[in-house]
């Protein structure tokens, strides 16, 4: 099993790339969806969240309210380093655990891991292979004002809170223009998954 860290920066396209690797056989695990599974209601991770920022994170139903938590913790650095901490090793033990699952059905599969705190939350090292998808600035802006409904400032705000796109390239095994249209896209994937494929 070939495990293959798929990050980039806020709508560059990571999903429709992911998307892509799955057409040509690869097998994805999205960061996103174990995020919203770990802070189940049950979960140790929500009870921790509780305790850290407090009952009223959470919804009458007794579910995560993500959006009064998202604004918790938005630009302030301590806050989200704290969430951080509670949320991540919980996904990285549910990462792990998927990949168990996957190497005994199908030992030879190119997993995809479609995280995009894959660098910041240091799980690189968990990884294979890291493939990085890259926008330029404008197309994130339009792509944030048209999918999120954000102003300029507002999408230019979420860019800049993140690390560097060309910080990421850096480190990158391989590098997709999500800008791509969406054939020349389909066909630069299938190009890659048939490398990785040859090394899983």
């Amino acid at each position: 099993m070939l495990l293959v860290g798929l990050t980039g920066g806020i709508a560059t396209g990571k999903s429709t790339v992911s998307r892509l690797f799955v057409e040509c056989g690869g097998r994805l695990i999205d960061a996103d969806v174990l995020a919203r599974e770990v802070v189940a209601p049950g979960r140790p991770a929500l009870q921790q969240i509780v305790t850290a920022f407090g009952k009223d994170m959470l919804r009458p139903d007794g579910t995560l309210d993500r959006d009064r938590l998202g604004k918790a913790v938005f630009g302030d650095a301590k806050k989200l380093a704290r969430l951080n901490a509670i949320v991540h090793p919980y996904v990285a033990v549910e990462q792990e655990r998927r990949c168990r699952e996957i190497a005994a059905q199908t030992p030879h599969a190119v997993v995809i891991y479609d995280a995009a705190l894959l660098i910041e939350a240091n799980a690189r090292i968990r990884m294979d292979r890291l493939l990085i998808v890259t926008a330029d600035e404008q197309t994130q802006i339009a792509r944030l004002k048209n999918r999120d409904h954000l102003s300029t400032e507002n999408a230019r705000t979420r860019i800049a809170a993140q690390m560097p796109l060309a910080e990421k390239v850096k480190l990158a095994d391989y590098v997709i223009d999500g800008t791509l249209p969406l054939e020349k896209l389909r066909a630069e994937v299938r190009r890659i998954y048939d490398d990785l494929t040859r090394q899983a």
